[in-house]
Order: C-alpha cells, then structure tokens, then sequence
C-alpha cells in the first residue's frame, strides 16, 4: 500500500499543530506546506474542505538516499496529507517512504524507506 492514515478527534487547526509538533519530535521537519483548498480556490473556484499536504524530511535520511543514487530526490520528502473529514474529525495520511524508495535497485534506499517508515509509524503511533 503507499500509504497509512489516523483520524483524530480534532478539529482541522488543532490537528496541524499536533501533526507538526509531533513530526518535529522525530526528527522530521516540515520543508514545504502546500494548502490544497487555497490552490483549488484560486485556480477552479472550487470550495473543498481544509486540506494540506506537508512535505516532511529528515535531512540525514534525505542526504543518505541523494548520497547513493542523485537522482532518487525526486522521491522525497515524504508527504504527510492533512484533511479535514468534517465533525471535529481530521484524517493524516503518511506516504509509506518504504514503498516509494522500495521503487529503487539501490539497497541504500531500500533501507533509508524502511527507517523513515519507522519513524513515520512512532509519529502517527504518537498520535493516537
């Protein structure tokens, strides 16, 4: 699967705070934040509901995987979506970098997925 998500019982602003904090205690920073509802407002007029895609990287991990194959960047950063599922609810779907990096040859990358999806799986684990 390329991907594992929790819903929390948390309002959608709330939610970004706690994903964030908790993202940071693994040692995964949030590089890019692209705000999905903002995007399809402007571009389509299309209302949905709050929905952010958060391009979390630990820059070690990052630096092993360009270190053994340079053009294996564009598999990174792990997204980390946001949404709000309405009713205080919010959904936080991690990428499985283990699946995405496993698209390699390069057993370096192979294990770099299997590392970042550990920490990925402590942070939703957190979470709950």
């Amino acid at each position: 699967m390329y991907e594992f998500n929790i819903t929390l019982n948390q309002p959608f602003k709330q939610a970004m705070e706690t994903v964030k904090a908790a993202l940071m205690e693994e040692k995964l920073g949030v590089v890019s934040e692209i705000d999905v509802q903002a995007v399809f407002k402007k571009k389509m007029d299309k209302d949905i509901p709050p929905y952010r895609i958060l391009g979390a990287c630990n820059p070690m991990l990052a630096d092993r995987v360009i270190a053994a194959e340079p053009n294996s960047g564009s598999l990174l950063p792990c997204n980390v979506v946001v949404r709000d599922a309405g009713e205080d609810k919010t959904v936080v779907s991690f990428m499985d970098p283990e699946t995405v990096l496993n698209l390699s040859d390069s057993s370096e990358l192979h294990a770099v997925g299997q590392e970042a999806k550990q920490k990925l799986l402590r942070v939703a684990e957190k979470l709950r």
